[in-house]
């Protein structure tokens, strides 16, 4: 299991009590168990936290608000990425405005992920 030190920890924590509206909408329907896959959400990963992770299939999901494409956002968002690639895991990023569009189709699309991991080339 991913976990990272006490302050990200105690983060972790804090972000699952303030989820934003794209995050809640996604957490009703993944906590389901869609497809028999579990998800975690607001999990800590070093010194990140990762909006959802599914353990089994070692995918990490962020759903990315606005900021995201603003100020240093993209470079940080990069940096990330490439720490949780470094784990060996999985990561998918998925625009909010699409959750707030069709959060069930934004959750079939993850637990897709999560059920058919990309063969050997392709691209995760």
């Amino acid at each position: 299991m991913l976990q990272g030190p006490k302050p990200t920890q105690s983060r972790a924590r804090k972000l699952r009590k303030d989820m934003s509206f794209p995050e809640v909408l996604l957490w009703q329907r993944l906590k389901r168990r869609l497809g028999g896959v579990k998800f975690r959400r607001q999990h800590p990963a070093g010194p990140y936290v990762r909006d959802f992770y599914c353990h089994e299939s070692r995918l990490a999901v962020e759903i990315d608000g606005i900021a995201h494409d603003m100020a240093d956002w993209p470079a940080r968002d990069v940096r990330r990425d490439e720490y949780i690639k470094g784990l060996g895991l999985r990561m998918i990023r998925i625009p909010a405005e699409n959750v707030v569009r069709n959060a069930d189709e934004a959750a079939e699309a993850i637990v897709k992920a999560a059920t058919f991991p990309p063969r050997a080339g392709e691209a995760a």
